[in-house]
């Protein structure tokens, strides 16, 4: 049978694809794939203990069984190179290319019966640990990307009780001073939107399968990703 291979950040550099196809036997486990490429590249055998993996957009663990045509993304951790998403789309998320508006976003968020608009905005720096960094440049699996924000943004509203949330994340290059994620919140209570807001950020830079490349003047590194959660690790 035969399954597409996507891979990201600093695997597909390892590669030096981003996408290939591979024939594999009747049944295979996804934990195959996994030592299909340990097994070609040294490098990417060092990694494993900390990629996490997807079958159709989905996280899976080594044990799952592939069938014909199936889709396996093979994601470092996740943090932000290019990609060919123009814009997506859900009800409470988006993934953008071009420079978030953030006065636009705050005025469809903001209802009169809220107390509190609480809004986090991640912002290019201008240094990595002392080093001079020239700009940055965004990857994401844009549609499990989506899907899992949206998943995030669902979760914040059952958890926190707030009214509403956005989740906005950039793609592409950013310059010092951009804004490549914008978190908001709008909730009765300034407390629940605080910790609604802190959660939505802080399982966003776990989960969500977007990394980053930090650019200076003397190279660029895929930035060191947030560990997966153990849950979606891969096993065997």
């Amino acid at each position: 049978m035969r399954v597409k291979v996507l891979l990201f950040g600093q695997l597909k550099d390892i590669v030096g694809r981003q996408e290939e196809s591979l024939d594999l036997d009747s049944g295979a486990q996804l934990s195959t794939v996994m030592d299909h490429y340990s097994g070609l590249y040294p490098k990417f055998q060092g990694l494993t203990k900390s990629i996490a993996c997807s079958i159709n957009q989905e996280y899976a663990q080594g044990s799952a069984l592939l069938k014909e045509g199936d889709e396996v993304g093979l994601l470092p951790p996740v943090s932000g190179g290019k990609s060919k998403a123009a814009e997506l789309q859900s009800a409470h998320c988006a993934i953008v290319r071009e420079a978030i508006d953030i006065q636009a976003i705050r005025k469809n968020l903001e209802h009169p019966e809220d107390g509190s608009a609480l809004f986090f905005d991640g912002i290019v720096r201008n240094n990595t640990r002392g080093r001079r960094t020239l700009f940055l440049d965004y990857e994401a699996y844009e549609s499990m990307a989506l899907n899992e924000m949206e998943k995030l943004a669902q979760a914040a509203l059952e958890q926190f009780k707030v009214r509403d949330v956005c989740l906005v994340h950039r793609l592409g290059r950013l310059e010092i001073g951009e804004t490549s994620v914008l978190i908001g919140v709008a909730s009765a209570h300034r407390v629940a939107a605080f910790e609604a807001c802190r959660w939505l950020i802080d399982t966003l830079k776990k989960t969500v399968p977007i990394w980053k490349k930090e650019y200076f003047e003397d190279g660029a590194v895929w930035a060191d990703g947030e560990p997966f959660p153990e849950e979606i690790r891969v096993s065997k």
